[in-house]
């Protein structure tokens, strides 16, 4: 049973108090205890002062909660590291603001932002954040009465920033409310969990994600090419369950040259052998398509007939292609600036409501950097520590499924068709 009261604040009162209240559903997702331990970590106390608790799993349920610490700004870095798990002080203020000084970087003290929906207290009322995404700062127009997430690599000089973490209050996502199709798979990374399920589970939210009128965004890595599943992947492309379509050059090249030489990385995949030169095959797609003008123009002219990209053009699925130091040619359409890539991603995610992470670790992290906290994401690889990577990095709303993706793919494909034949 949690005390009321922290030991620290028995033995030795601190002399600098603030009160916060949290609410929401804090007891069954474990947000007041993990408030309460970061008081503590942080060298403060705490007291309970008043706690109403929700009776049924939706009802929310409300906590008061005096912080003390031994200075000014101990009790700062604890209300800070508090503040992003929903904790508001009593006490209302508006947010500080500061110009910044130069192009490309906050000024000191910067409110730095998380994925969850954030607001900042402005002449009064409290102002949602847009474009919310973690670990960027909080630019503000008085004038328009308008806040929003901006990437440090985007500060323009003399833009007002957010300053500190007073004015600003964060609302954490209730997870079990919001992952209860996903219960069973919870949040944990584990080989051993039944994947026909899983499947089955990420099937039922794909579907209606598309009957609600949801934007679903696949991240997808080569091995789905490697492993014989693009065929897969386009059934899904043709079936509208993929609005936009992020990769990197490789699952592009490989797609491509599948298409034209019936080889991955030089491997006929049909039968498992290496075709004479094959190791030449992609580059020569790559080139076909430069000659060209690109992957649409290769589509129009008849060139390019099968594949990821081809299904991509002909069903008007948007695709995002950003390069890495070691892409061969790159196809033209690759964003090899990865600032620019980075923008063109931000935009691009707007609307998404289902991400689905396909056997690439890098992509994967970097568009879960950029999604907001209420978008909901699986991620699909062979490899554990990509999925958790993402949990650790702050994408916590990520759940994970370790298989490979052949088999992964095909059931998704099955389950969707069943789905389809009933409805």
């Amino acid at each position: 049973m949690m005390s009321a009261t922290s030991s620290s604040a028995k033995s030795r009162p601190l002399p600098f108090v603030e009160e916060v209240q949290i609410t929401g559903h804090i007891i069954d997702s474990l947000i007041l205890p993990k408030v309460l331990d970061l008081i503590t970590a942080g060298g403060g106390s705490f007291k309970i002062k008043k706690i109403t608790i929700g009776h049924s799993r939706s009802d929310p349920s409300f906590a008061l909660v005096e912080v003390r610490a031994a200075s000014v700004e101990a009790l700062r870095q604890i209300l800070g590291q508090i503040g992003d798990h929903g904790a508001v002080p009593t006490a209302l203020q508006d947010c500080q603001l500061t110009a910044a000084d130069i192009p490309g970087a906050f000024p000191e003290g910067f409110y730095s932002s998380t994925n969850q929906r954030t607001e900042v207290r402005l002449g009064g009322q409290w102002v949602e954040v847009a474009s919310q995404e973690m670990d960027c700062g909080v630019a503000v127009d008085l004038e328009l009465r308008t806040a929003r997430c901006v990437a440090m690599s985007d500060v323009v000089a003399g833009t007002q920033f957010v300053i500190g973490h007073g004015g600003v209050r964060v609302f954490p996502p209730e997870l079990l409310a919001e992952r209860q199709p996903f219960e069973f798979m919870g949040s944990s990374v584990s080989t051993e969990k039944p994947k026909g399920v899983a499947i089955r589970q990420i099937a039922h939210e794909l579907f209606k994600n598309r009957q609600g009128g949801g934007k679903t965004l696949l991240v997808g890595g080569p091995a789905i090419v490697h492993t014989g599943s693009g065929e897969h992947l386009c059934r899904l492309i043709r079936g509208g369950y993929v609005d936009r379509l992020f990769a990197g050059n490789a699952l592009a090249a490989h797609d491509i040259e599948q298409a034209l030489f019936g080889t991955s990385l030089g491997v006929h995949l049909d039968r498992g052998d290496l075709a004479e030169a094959g190791h030449e095959h992609h580059l020569r797609a790559i080139n076909r398509m430069r000659r060209i003008g690109g992957i649409r123009k290769a589509v129009e002219s008849g060139v390019l007939r099968s594949g990821i990209f081809y299904e991509c053009v002909r069903n008007d699925v948007d695709f995002l292609l950003a390069g890495s130091i070691r892409d061969d040619g790159p196809l033209g359409e690759v964003i090899t600036d990865v600032l620019e890539a980075q923008r063109q991603m931000r935009d691009r995610i707007e609307g998404i409501t289902f991400c689905l992470m396909i056997a690439t670790t890098l992509h994967s992290i970097a568009v879960g950097n950029l999604l907001p906290a209420w978008v909901t994401v699986v991620c699909v690889d062979i490899n554990p520590s990509t999925v958790i990577k993402l949990s650790d990095r702050g994408s916590f709303q990520t759940i994970g499924l370790v298989t490979d993706v052949e088999p992964f793919l095909r059931a998704l494909v099955s389950e969707l068709e069943a789905l389809e034949r009933t409805a």
